[in-house]
């Protein structure tokens, strides 16, 4: 009889212990994740740079590596691997193990890349994790003091009247000045001549020698320039004026509704990596770009401090990724 219960309760039991065995290893996983991320980071973070030592990007990494350190308990080590506009880095770390030592600080060119390169041997979206945005780089458009336009609105009515008259300067095709010098003839309906140089410094020469006619720069490179009358200032590409030229008005108020560019550096962590180190780097970033000591280091630098949750970043990529596409195909530019 005894046997015959035993018999019987063993069906139900293997079903039982079928049912509990997956949600078992679920919870050990997750308690092995969460330990982790309790303990992260327990050795030093290596923070991955596609650009030279000294440009704007490795200056933006390293002021903030140097604050990191502080609320994770451990060093953040900034290490160069310039090359491919960026994209050797941003593949490095695509690959890295997703356990939230090897991050990237990467820049808003980045999102260009997919529309410029029919080969890239990495995703943005698929193969790599956004932590948070930590600055933004004003931009604005100057103009060499012969052009007779003080403000949007009659640059672009100067523009109308000289079809194929007009240059502006670059850094190159795909580059920040390049897509708001391409944006800017978009929605205005103009016929201005794209003119590239090796470097920033080269453009905004250009354009305070009167070589060239205008160009679009960060402000630091401009500030000397604009205050000794070099070049005269029309306008602001973000959504908002810049904090360190409050008076000079956007695109948007001056002439061009819509019209927006901000050039941003953020930092990602290889896809995979566990949402709860995700966080914690996200909380340790924005308490970083938050406090007044980055905020006065930024200043010094002409960045604005920026810092996004992860989904707030994530979901800016997806769409600057996918305007930039957009703009590329209207040029004609097509991937290599």
């Amino acid at each position: 009889m005894q046997k015959n219960r035993s018999a019987g309760c063993r069906p139900s039991c293997v079903t039982l212990a079928a049912f509990l065995a997956p949600l078992f290893a679920l919870l050990a996983a997750a308690a092995i994740s969460d330990a982790r991320a309790q303990s992260y980071p327990v050795k030093p973070i290596r923070l991955l740079v596609g650009f030279s030592p000294g440009g704007s990007a490795d200056v933006t990494a390293r002021l903030v590596a140097q604050r990191l350190a502080q609320p994770l308990g451990q060093p953040v080590i900034v290490e160069n691997r310039p090359g491919a506009s960026g994209s050797i880095a941003n593949e490095r770390v695509a690959t890295s193990a997703p356990d939230g030592y090897t991050l990237l600080a990467m820049g808003s060119s980045a999102t260009v890349l997919p529309s410029l390169r029919a080969k890239l041997p990495y995703s943005i979206e698929r193969d790599l994790a956004p932590i948070s945005v930590v600055a933004l780089t004003p931009f604005v458009l100057v103009v060499h003091p012969s052009v007779p336009a003080r403000n949007a609105k009659e640059l672009i009515a100067l523009a109308r009247s000289r079809p194929g008259k007009l240059n502006y300067g670059s850094v190159g095709v795909g580059s920040p000045p390049f897509m708001m010098g391409e944006l800017f003839k978009q929605m205005a309906k103009l016929d201005i001549v794209h003119v590239p140089f090796k470097g920033g410094a080269e453009n905004v020469t250009a354009t305070a020698g009167g070589q060239i006619d205008m160009s679009f720069a960060s402000i630091p490179s401009i500030l000397p320039l604009y205050e000794a009358r070099r070049v005269r200032a029309i306008a602001a590409t973000a959504a908002k004026r810049a904090a360190s030229m409050p008076d000079l008005p956007t695109f948007g108020e001056s002439g061009l509704p819509g019209y927006e560019l901000s050039p941003w550096q953020g930092m990602l962590a290889p896809a995979g990596v566990p949402a709860e180190i995700i966080a914690k780097l996200n909380a340790a970033l924005v308490q970083v770009v938050n406090g007044a000591e980055l905020r006065e280091a930024f200043r010094k630098e002409g960045l604005e401090p920026h810092a996004t949750s992860p989904q707030e970043f994530a979901a800016r990529i997806a769409s600057e990724t996918a305007s930039n596409a957009k703009l590329l195909r209207q040029i004609g530019l097509k991937p290599e």
